[in-house]
Parts: C-alpha cells; structure tokens; sequence
C-alpha cells in the first residue's frame, strides 16, 4: 500500500450493466504523477495514480442501490452540470433509480438544520445545467461525521457523492472513516471544485476556466478605462485566498496586464523597487497602467492572528482590514496626489460575478467527464477518493493524499514566467 492506493469496499461481483466492448478499465491501469524525466532517469511506479473509468464488474447491485449528492463550499461554475451528470449516468446508464440531494452543504445531512431531503431524477435536473450555482444549496462548516454518518444509514443511502473544494473533502474524509470504523457498505466519493483550482494531485478543477473567462472581461473593461484617461490606473482584484491561479491566467489571456500580484510572490508597496514606485515610472513613460491582484495579497496586511475567519476557518478577505484592492487603490491615490501627479484610478472587484454564472463550454465538458468518471468510481466500489485529472488522464486520488499538500504557483517554474514575460514586470522589492 502506498499514498497512491485506493480503497475499496470489497470485491466486484456484479457484471456491469453498461453496454461496452474496448472501454473497460482494469483496476491495475495507472497515470503515472511525474512524466518528465532526465536522460538516465527512473520512473518511480509506486507514484501513479489509479486510471479511472467503467470497471466490468461493479461492487453495487444497481437494481438496489440508493446514492446522494452533497455539495459545500462556495459556489462556482458547473455544480449543476456535475450534478445533473450523476444523477442521468446513474438512472440511465446503471439503472439506479433512487438518488437524493442533501440541502446546503453538510448541514443537510445534520437532522436539526431541519433540511428534507431533494429526490433527484431525470426530470428534476433536466434545465438544471443552463443554471449557476447549485440547486442544492451550500454552506460552509464542518458537522459531527458520526451525525452524519447515521444521517445516510437512516436513509439507506449506499454512495455519497461531495462536490466542493478542500474543505469538502475534508468532510468527506471523515465520513468515509467513520464508515470504516462502523465497517458498513458506502462508498464516498468526492468531485474537486474550486475557482481557485488550488487542489493538490488535479492539474485542473472544474470552473476554473469559466472564473478566467469571466476575469478577462472585467481586465478588458479596466484596460479600456486606464488607456481612455489621462494617467488612466486600472485596478482589478480577482478571487485566490492562497493561491494566484486566477490572476496569473488572467493575465495570460488578456495581454493588457502590466502588472500581475499573487499570494506566492512577495511584494513591497513601498521603496524604490515598490509598486508605487513602478507605477510612477510607467504612468510617467507609458501614461497608464493595469494592476491585476488576487486577495489573498492582502494576508500581510494584519497579523494572523486577527484574521476575521468564515465557518470553514477560511481567512475572509472580503473584510474592510484585508481587503487588498481597496488598499491599494487608497495608498495609488495618496501617492500620486503627494507628488502631485494626476491620475484616474479605476478599481473593479469582479469577485462573485467570476464565480456565479453558468460553466462555459469547455467546463460543461470537463464536468460531464468528472461526474461520470465518479459514477464508475462509486458503483465498482471506491472509497474515501476524489476523481480528477491529471496529465489529460482521468484518475483516481485518494482523498487523504489530495488534503496532504496544497498546489500553488511555483514562482520558479513555467507560469510565473510566462506571467512575468507577457507583463514586463519587475520583481517588486
């Protein structure tokens, strides 16, 4: 057993009801997490992860299996889609006819939040995917798994499926160990969503690129303010608490960036290799400038310690103290008007604009995959595991090596430089 190993309730002893000649993957087919290597090199087989896909036989009996869906955490581009995918893949293509939804996160599965269980079937999700957000509701904060645990055996539900972020699948980690510990027949299973596309052992997550696109328009609209006015300083604040995806692809795609500010990079606002002083000098030569900054640039503002926090321990950066945009849109204007300077600023924060639409095409692809990948996952039995991606390869990652590490922006690998090169921009400090 290694950190790459999934667990499974038991052996498969039904034959799949899917109708399929080629495209059955065997349990022993693996994506390996490292593909590039060094003349010489070794491959380290023991880091792969498990392929996913439709096995030929299945752990559950279709016939008399009951699943549900939970999602938690904030809202992003594509739940429904993921949603609405699991629910069709399950009644259409496995024959498993009952399936519920439980209400605003993990709270729905706590019998005294008082939330009643949503039957899902094909008519309940027909439209659903042309929605934002999620028709389940979510919430943040954790909840007692021993709670919800009974919660699922009361309702005789055999599969959970948990559409959500970190957090999410923290919850789910502890569900699924209380099952083991209770040594019942459940199989957890977690689909990875975050704008932030911060989850570790997934190259993408779903929304991510619906969040990008959207973050261009409100950079193109801060482009086109900055170029229209004399000493024209556009000012962008893009969702990222600890890590600068967001931002950084932005970037990328708008080509108008000049500069690009990430949790992962440090920066000074003061001195003469400061962003105020860089703003001088490219106002003074260019006569205008685009700032683009994730929020969570705003974590060195207070101490820690005095963090405001969300029900998940989240830090909130959307409070008066940390928010970062605002900040720097005052110390702008307090600068140039000591120096006398005039200049237009202009700050947009997009924030829950990015997050709240309906998931564009690319990510209604990616979300059908996701979710029928989970299905296949479920029914052969997998546990406590997070369907993803990962080298254009769908896997299998368990979920306690997803929560082992965080992915972030190396400032020393191929994005930041890509960054760097389109913006010009100096290192600040």
């Amino acid at each position: 057993m290694t950190a790459f190993s999934v667990r499974t309730l038991g052996p498969c002893s039904f034959a799949s009801p899917l109708a399929l000649s080629t495209a059955f993957v065997s349990d022993d087919a693996r994506v390996l997490d490292q593909v590039e290597l060094t003349r010489g090199g070794s491959v380290d087989v023991s880091r792969a992860f498990e392929k996913a896909g439709p096995r030929q036989k299945i752990f559950f009996e279709p016939k008399k299996t009951r699943a549900a869906i939970v999602t938690a955490g904030g809202i992003c581009p594509g739940i429904n889609n993921v949603i609405r995918t699991i629910v069709l893949q399950l009644f259409h293509r496995y024959g498993v006819s009952e399936v519920f939804g439980f209400r605003y996160g993990f709270a729905g599965l706590d019998p005294t939040s008082g939330f009643a269980v949503m039957p899902l079937g094909p008519k309940e999700v027909l439209h659903i995917h042309t929605l934002g957000g999620t028709i389940l509701g979510t919430s943040r904060g954790a909840h007692d798994p021993r709670v919800m645990v009974d919660t699922l055996v009361a309702n005789r539900i055999d599969v959970l499926f948990a559409i959500g972020g970190d957090g999410t699948m923290r919850g789910l980690h502890a569900i699924a160990e209380e099952v083991e510990r209770r040594k019942l027949s459940i199989a957890c299973v977690g689909v990875p969503k975050t704008i932030d596309n911060d989850i570790a052992f997934v190259d993408k997550t779903f929304g991510f690129e619906t969040a990008v696109a959207m973050a261009r328009i409100a950079i193109d609209a801060a482009h086109t303010e900055a170029v229209s006015m004399r000493g024209g300083i556009g000012l962008v604040k893009l969702m990222g608490r600890e890590a600068g995806f967001i931002a950084a692809h932005a970037s990328l795609a708008s080509h108008d960036v000049n500069l690009c500010l990430v949790p992962e990079v440090p920066f000074e606002v003061d001195g003469p290799n400061g962003l105020l002083a860089w703003l001088e000098a490219r106002v003074e030569s260019r006569g205008h400038a685009v700032i683009v900054v994730a929020e969570g640039c705003g974590a060195h503002l207070v101490r820690p310690s005095q963090a405001p926090k969300d029900a998940s321990g989240n830090v909130s950066f959307q409070s008066g103290d940390l928010d970062i945009g605002a900040h720097l849109k005052e110390r702008i204007v307090e600068h140039f008007a000591a120096k006398k300077t005039p200049v237009n600023v202009k700050y947009i924060d997009p924030s829950y604009m990015v997050r709240g639409v309906r998931a564009d095409a690319n990510d209604a692809v990616f979300c059908d995959e996701l979710a029928r990948a989970a299905v296949h996952a479920a029914m052969a039995g997998k546990t406590d595991v997070m369907v993803g991606r990962w080298h254009r390869a769908f896997t299998h990652v368990p979920v306690p090596l997803a929560l082992s590490e965080k992915k972030r922006i190396d400032p020393n690998r191929e994005l930041w430089f890509a960054v760097t090169e389109t913006t010009g921009q100096p290192r600040l400090g």
